[in-house]
């Protein structure tokens, strides 16, 4: 079989490449001009440059393919530019997959967020099905997000065999950029959070949720939608795990909110003036002011999600920032 894979330069869509390469899929990959490849270094995988906000090079990527994962994403939590982010995630969505369409394809996996989705906030996991609106949105990465998954399922009624797959927050090697997430790690490990914020993610194995999206494409139902997610911790614990697994002592100190929120404001300020990433992202505050707790119960039973602990999905990050230079 052969597939398309969009976002395999990144860390998810690492996963999913090599993910397909066990199965015996022949893998063309999607990569923009002078983007990093270090992902893909060795991989039995065709090249395809392009661009999502090209509709010819998409259209070219996708010809003779039967698959398409669409993992791409501007992943970000604060952006000098949001028109970009946008124009990559909502416009380029709606263009792959009218190329997608076009050129009938068996099934289109796309990769959403459970940003995306309904979240009571307070502890109780959020579902496929939980209530949500644009409004419930935080920052521009979940509103791009939203907008895209609203994009994908139009295509439905168009006669597109889609899958719409959540992941939660994934964890383990390959995290180049690093993600938000895997920056919190390496943070941890080079002693730069002394304390944190109470707050909860749902963590699971980057290699279980690139599966998950095989298992998707294999198993789900056209229409249907599937959390990627794992164990529910609190940051607590998460840095719990993180100290035994690093020999560090792990942060003690609970920050309050309202202080750090007010000195997200101050940094997002100073960085619309300067360009340069604020060191305290106000979106990312924001999203923390709910434990981001899901339940992926339907894409256990449906599809046979794996779920290795997430004690291990974290040693195996460990190891590999370690590894590869980004902490001591």
């Amino acid at each position: 079989m052969k597939v398309f894979v969009t976002g395999a330069t990144g860390f998810l869509g690492a996963s999913i490449v090599r993910e397909l390469l066990k199965d015996g899929c022949r893998v063309r990959v999607l990569a923009r001009p002078g983007s990093d490849r270090r992902n893909l270094h060795g991989l039995d995988v065709e090249l395809c440059e392009g661009d999502l906000r090209d509709q010819g090079s998409l259209e070219r990527g996708l010809k003779g393919c039967e698959v398409l994962y669409h993992a791409a994403a501007d992943y970000r939590l604060w952006t000098r530019d949001p028109a970009a982010m946008y124009a990559s995630n909502v416009h380029g969505t709606r263009h792959i997959m009218e190329a997608a369409l076009r050129l009938g394809l068996a099934k289109v996996v796309y990769t959403s967020s459970v940003g995306t989705l309904g979240n009571p906030g307070n502890g109780i996991p959020g579902t496929e099905s939980t209530p949500v609106t644009f409004a419930d949105m935080v920052g521009h990465y979940k509103k791009s997000k939203f907008m895209a998954e609203r994009e994908a399922e139009k295509f439905l009624s168009r006669g597109l065999p889609l899958v719409i797959v959540n992941p939660s927050t994934p964890v383990g090697p390959l995290d180049v950029k690093p993600t938000p997430t895997g920056k919190i790690i390496v943070d941890f490990l080079n002693r730069k959070m002394p304390a944190y914020l109470d707050t909860g993610l749902n963590i699971i194995d980057v290699e279980d949720c690139a599966r998950g999206h095989i298992l998707a494409a294999n198993h789900g139902r056209i229409g249907g939608k599937y959390i990627l997610g794992n164990e529910n911790l609190t940051m607590r614990q998460i840095f719990g795990m993180l100290g035994k697994i690093a020999g560090l002592q792990a942060p003690r100190v609970r920050l309050p909110y309202m202080p750090i929120l007010m000195a997200a404001y101050v940094n997002e300020a100073l960085s619309r003036v300067t360009g340069r990433e604020p060191l305290i992202p106000l979106a990312g505050v924001r999203m923390a002011r709910k434990f981001m707790f899901f339940e992926s119960t339907r894409a256990e039973k449906e599809l046979g999600l794996p779920r290795r602990p997430a004690a291990d999905a974290l040693h195996r990050a460990v190891e590999w920032f370690r590894a590869n230079g980004y902490a001591g």
